[in-house]
């Protein structure tokens, strides 16, 4: 384990194209999503407990789930959740938890990961974060980790690589990023998936923190001179009324928008480790144990000629379902979805409606 190895975790989205599990008072992190007795945000730290010591773990959240937080990884010191007075995508967040780290240590070697993903194969995960880790280490690179497509799918970006075989001086196996694409249309992603060279966008990101300051002042000069003035504040009493203020006069900006797609030092390693960001429904049917015809039920259910179904409810609650070929039916809480698999791109649709309709009591 590398002591000079930190882990920021991102868990303040809401999550809200896996509603109703995903809730504005609880959203997805938070849930046993994959039915094994752990939420995604332990499974998250679980994954790296071999890599960084936990006194080395920063999870930043909105402050409204902090204590969240702290009931979930009861292990973890009050001083390393780090709340968010507002959302301002990840740029800020990242930022803030960088800047954090480098003044204890400038050398570190940050790991940012969402809270929310998930990962069948750990074992060669930790080999390729590893990689990362000592590639970081030793070279002022901006490092992410791509996934090897295998379909053609619209709810990843995409990052599309030069093949450089050994001209950039760093270890085989590591690709020039040549461009960023956010979720494309299904034509696009064809052409993607087929041409070869494209990942899917995995949203885990490994550099040094002197590295991702100094791209901060390159090319988000304005997010780095609010933490700059506020350093001095970071660690102390003070660092609440800093970061309310500093929130304030920060852009609302992504990461890959604000510094990936512009400097010029950013590769990729591909990687295959059975990755999900079970952004949605589909992608828990694709990642979840499925019965002898396709399903999978998380929840007392009995089915009768029922197929290619998600089922997630209360474990109380017995369900009977017959005659359904590729649908969700998910409940929790107040609310039962019922919806065809292949039209759950509307669940944000239903949501709006709901609030509009029904009051803010369902999302």
């Amino acid at each position: 384990m590398n002591q000079n190895t930190f882990l920021v975790v991102m868990a303040g989205g809401i999550g809200s194209r896996f509603w109703p599990f995903s809730r504005t008072h609880l959203p997805k992190q938070f849930h046993d999503v994959m039915g094994v007795g752990r939420s995604m945000l332990q499974l998250t730290v679980d994954r790296f407990r071999e890599i960084c010591p936990p006194e080395n773990v920063f999870v930043v959240t909105n402050r409204d789930y902090m204590e969240l937080v702290q009931q979930h990884l009861p292990e973890l010191p009050a001083d390393q959740i780090l709340g968010e007075p507002i959302g301002r995508n990840t740029a800020p967040c990242i930022a803030y938890a960088s800047y954090r780290i480098a003044k204890r240590n400038p050398q570190g070697i940050i790991i940012v990961t969402p809270a929310d993903h998930a990962v069948l194969h750990e074992d060669e995960f930790r080999a390729i974060i590893r990689k990362a880790v000592d590639v970081a280490q030793n070279h002022e690179v901006l490092l992410t980790l791509g996934i090897q497509p295998s379909r053609p799918d619209t709810g990843y970006g995409y990052i599309q690589y030069i093949d450089e075989d050994g001209k950039s001086g760093l270890p085989k196996g590591l690709e020039k990023v040549k461009t960023f694409t956010e979720k494309p249309n299904l034509e696009l992603a064809r052409m993607f998936v087929d041409s070869g060279d494209f990942l899917w966008n995995s949203g885990l990101f490994v550099w040094r923190a002197d590295a991702i300051i100094h791209a901060f002042h390159q090319y988000l000069g304005d997010i780095a001179e609010v933490f700059d003035e506020g350093v001095n504040d970071l660690g102390t009493e003070r660092e609440t009324d800093f970061i309310t203020q500093a929130y304030t006069r920060c852009r609302n900006i992504s990461i890959d928008y604000g510094v990936m797609e512009k400097a010029d030092n950013v590769y990729v390693l591909p990687a295959d480790f059975g990755w999900s960001d079970l952004g949605t429904w589909d992608s828990l049917h694709r990642m979840g144990h499925h019965d002898a015809d396709n399903n999978v039920v998380d929840g007392d259910a009995l089915l009768y000629d029922t197929r290619e179904c998600v089922i997630k409810t209360p474990s109380e609650r017995l369900v009977v379902v017959q005659g359904l070929d590729g649908y969700i039916i998910a409940e929790y809480d107040n609310v039962l979805l019922i919806c065809k698999r292949t039209e759950e791109q509307r669940v944000k649709e239903f949501v709006a409606d709901v609030k509009s309709k029904k009051g803010t009591g369902y999302n």
